[in-house]
């Protein structure tokens, strides 16, 4: 008979009554509802529900699963639709998970360290075919740019410089809000390695300070205006909770993309560094420009990844 119950279970009917077995699912739900009425007549704990049984439980197993691939399915859906609406080339490839640890930084090329000094990053080690993208100053707050690296999901750091930055600290916050890093490029966006450490000091730290006021999260990474630093540099940032300097190895503008190196191409690693800036400035606009960073990073088998995961 045991077998009987078990069978009758598993196909969601009743084992029969009066025969030795389980009373009915009807006769169970029955008593169920008498014994928690009788509990709550004397003041006592409701007894616990009676559990699903195995086919209601499949069933859910089942809905949750068409949810999940009907969320998928969707999000594929939006994503092509996106990469069809701000004309990219080929599907961008996926930014990777973010990793369980920062990579090692030890002396090579493309890290530079020195003892209480933040490192000075020009290539981040690793082995994955990822690259970072980097966006300096703050002027053009164009929201066609915020867009369409939300719809695209674009992992993104930016170095905000706060005379650039200030008219419009909500355009930063809503990049932030997005998962954009909003990180250190200095009160005025001057020549640091002519300066003096006070004065050094200041640009660097108050703008630490302006940027946990505005934005809510006191940045880790810091970069000089126009890659220009000297120990003192480094000493400032080093002050005030800096912990990375991140400089570049490419350069990104509407219509080209700018190397260092002499093959002319993107390495595992490479940070790419770009401005806001409009047409005033630039043959193009900011979307033009996000265009033709992920055009070239998706032709050359790279994924961009947020770089504030990895320093």
């Amino acid at each position: 008979m045991a077998a009987v119950c078990l069978t009758a279970v598993m196909a969601g009917c009743a084992a029969p009554s009066g025969q030795g077995g389980r009373p009915s699912r009807t006769a169970a739900s029955t008593a169920a509802a008498a014994d928690e009425s009788e509990a709550a007549d004397r003041g006592g704990p409701r007894p616990p529900a009676a559990p699903l049984g195995m086919p209601g439980l499949a069933r859910q197993e089942e809905e949750r699963g068409g949810e999940a691939l009907a969320r998928r399915e969707a999000a594929v859906r939006a994503r092509l639709e996106a990469v069809h609406r701000w004309g990219l080339e080929r599907v961008p490839l996926p930014a990777p998970q973010r990793p369980a640890s920062r990579p090692e930084l030890r002396p090579a090329q493309g890290v530079k360290l020195s003892d209480g000094r933040p490192p000075v990053v020009y290539r981040v080690p690793t082995d994955e075919k990822i690259v970072f993208l980097t966006v300096d100053d703050g002027a053009e707050k164009d929201p066609a740019f915020s867009r369409m690296a939300k719809e695209l999901g674009i992992p993104l750091s930016t170095f905000v410089a706060d005379y650039l930055a200030r008219s419009d600290y909500g355009y930063f916050r809503n990049l932030a809000a997005q998962g954009a890093a909003v990180n250190n490029h200095t009160i005025n966006h001057r020549n640091l390695k002519v300066l003096g450490y006070d004065v050094q000091h200041d640009e660097i730290c108050r703008q630490q300070d302006q940027l946990e006021q505005q934005i809510g999260a006191r940045p880790r990474l810091f970069r000089p205006p126009y890659g220009e630093y000297n120990d003192d540099t480094l000493r400032a940032a080093a002050s005030c909770g800096i912990e990375a300097v991140p400089l570049w190895n490419e350069e990104a503008f509407p219509d080209r993309m700018e190397y260092r190196y002499a093959d002319q191409r993107l390495h595992p690693g490479d940070i790419i560094l770009t401005h806001f800036r409009g047409t005033d400035l630039w043959r193009g606009t900011m979307p033009d420009l996000l265009r033709k960073v992920v055009n070239d990073v998706t032709a050359q088998g790279f994924a961009l990844a947020r770089l504030d995961d990895y320093l």
